[in-house]
């Protein structure tokens, strides 16, 4: 591949494509849909070697909503012409995705979604509601959206799960600005929105089965991510003791030191997680990941603006800005510990994760759920 399309003299997008089509996009896809039916582990060798001969990267960052949650619900759920449509522009980055998922009125209890998908004369679906702290959706193409089709049964068994156009009519973007500042979410109304039944993922009815794919996936992909020892935000951390030893005391050097073993257990057993994925699809650890990722975050943005003392509070400008994503290590301690408030809240509240590891993982006899057999058109809301 590389002889045929040298990354030097090959355009970016020319060459993510050839990448893609030669099954080096994901490995362990089928092949035709960016991979070679290969061990999940080769990934890593070929990134790596990929990545020697300077060839460019598909900005994972600015589409890991599309990488991480659409893809692998695709290819689970999706007919043989949805992976041939969506797959390849999703994976080069000319298509961006977001998530239409979390709403105001639901709260953490996803389930209790209320925007409605009704079906029209045309055979396919029309869409009202409002979705809330979606990232991304200012720039995407397709958005991966669960919807009500049926009131009349309890709340886990009347959602169905769709692909929306995000430049359909009565599709409204709005900025949500946030304590750094940035409005990097959204909310997103939907108003009389068209849906051809052809962008249905799953069966009608069966969008939380379909979801849970998507909510297992997202949350290995926020808290496992293959980071080296002493990367991310300890190896910040780490650099500004090194680099300040004018402010060291005896306490925050135990904090820190702490801190750079949590975190290196939590980069271990994230190893650990992705060779479990090998094997299959992820399951309920991927929660205990984002769970300690979202803390982790937090204490170490709080040990660094601490240590840092004044200069710990600076922050570069308040101006609203529309981000591509989120760049944890490359800004100013100001913005790390501003940003890392949201680790607990998105992706999952780390309440509800808790609930997850608690009876999924360990087997602890799960929380009472009253409204379990109740349709959800009769519950209080």
């Amino acid at each position: 591949m590389l002889a045929a399309h040298p990354p030097a003299a090959t355009g970016r997008l020319e060459f993510l494509r050839a990448r893609f089509d030669a099954g080096l996009a994901w490995v362990h896809f089928p092949e035709g849909l960016g991979g070679l039916d290969a061990p999940r582990s080769l990934q890593s060798v070929v990134d790596a070697e990929l990545t020697a001969a300077g060839a460019p990267d598909n900005d994972p960052g600015r589409i890991g909503i599309g990488l991480g949650m659409a893809a692998p619900t695709i290819l689970r759920f999706g007919s043989d012409e949805q992976k041939q449509r969506w797959l390849r522009p999703l994976w080069t980055g000319e298509e961006v995705w977001c998530q239409l998922f979390s709403e105001p009125g639901a709260g953490s209890d996803l389930a209790a979604l209320a925007t409605r998908a009704v079906p029209d004369e045309e055979g396919g679906w029309v869409v009202d509601g409002q979705k809330v702290w979606t990232s991304s959706a200012h720039l995407a193409r397709w958005a991966i959206l669960i919807a009500r089709t049926d009131p009349a049964v309890p709340k886990h068994r009347g959602i169905s799960y769709f692909v929306c156009d995000m430049t359909d009519p009565g599709v409204e973007v709005r900025p949500l600005r946030q304590i750094t500042g940035e409005a990097e979410f959204n909310e997103v109304f939907l108003t009389g929105v068209r849906i051809p039944d052809a962008h249905r993922l799953g069966g009608i009815g069966e969008g939380w089965k379909v979801a849970q794919t998507t909510l297992m996936n997202e949350r290995v992909a926020i808290g496992g991510v293959r980071i080296p020892r002493e990367g991310g935000m300890i190896g910040v951390a780490a650099e500004d003791w090194r680099a300040r030893p004018d402010l060291r005391t005896h306490e925050l050097h135990q904090r820190l030191l702490a801190l750079w073993v949590e975190s290196e257990v939590a980069r271990l057993t994230g190893e650990r997680l992705r060779q479990q994925l090998s094997q299959g699809q992820p399951g309920p650890e991927g929660s205990g990941m984002k769970l300690a990722f979202a803390r982790l975050a937090q204490e170490i943005s709080g040990w660094e603006v601490e240590f840092l003392a004044e200069d710990g509070l600076t922050y570069d400008d308040w101006t609203m800005r529309r981000p591509d994503g989120v760049d944890f290590t490359g800004r100013e301690a100001g913005y790390r510990y501003l940003r890392a408030k949201g680790n607990s809240i998105e992706g999952g509240t780390s309440e509800v994760l808790l609930n997850i590891v608690a009876e999924r993982v360990l087997g602890l006899p799960p929380e009472p759920r009253t409204d379990k057999d109740v349709a959800w058109k009769d519950l209080p809301r």
